[in-house]
């Protein structure tokens, strides 16, 4: 009898500890948002300081990888979840052109080698428009998004999953 008492206890456990990590582990919209923010700014603060061609080089992949598919977890979720909520017309159209910027300059520079002036200065300019909009997203979009009341939580783990597929499809070509 108590065997049955155990396995059912701790199947219990198994199973509220599966629902507590799946909720605790998924951090919010503007949480994983954020962090991605944080971790390409470091990144370009490496790029800054690197000298020899093949860490530029592997640090500009890896920004170029982050943010394409910050961009795209953005455009496809919170861009027009924001929007909708915050029946805005400025905010999120801006974002989306500084994005294409971005994009542009990403272009530039993927895939190429590091060498010359003209290398260097289109990073240091990605890095600048990077800089702009983070602190707008940051300051205005996030802040009116959770006021406009916003499913962060939902947001987010829709975020996650995305993004989680993004790299896996930018992974596989590489």
């Amino acid at each position: 009898m108590p065997s049955t008492t155990n396995n059912s206890t701790s199947t219990l456990r198994k199973a509220t500890t599966r629902r507590a990590t799946t909720t605790a582990k998924t951090p919010d919209a503007v949480s994983l948002l954020r962090a991605d923010h944080k971790l390409v700014s470091g990144l370009f603060e490496q790029f800054e300081k690197a000298r020899s061609t093949a860490k530029k080089q592997q640090l500009v992949a890896q920004i170029c990888l982050e943010l394409t598919v910050h961009a795209q977890v953005e455009e496809e979720i919170f861009y027009p979840a924001a929007q909708a909520a915050l029946k805005d017309k400025e905010l999120v159209p801006e974002a989306r052109v500084e994005h294409q910027s971005i994009k542009d300059l990403i272009a530039a520079v993927e895939g190429v080698e590091p060498g010359g002036e003209d290398y260097d200065a289109k990073v240091k300019v990605m890095s600048e428009w990077v800089k702009h909009h983070v602190k707008e997203e940051q300051n205005e979009m996030f802040p009116k998004a959770k006021k406009a009341g916003l499913d962060m939580a939902e947001l987010g783990e829709r975020i996650q999953q995305r993004k989680q597929e993004l790299m896996a499809q930018e992974q596989a070509k590489h």
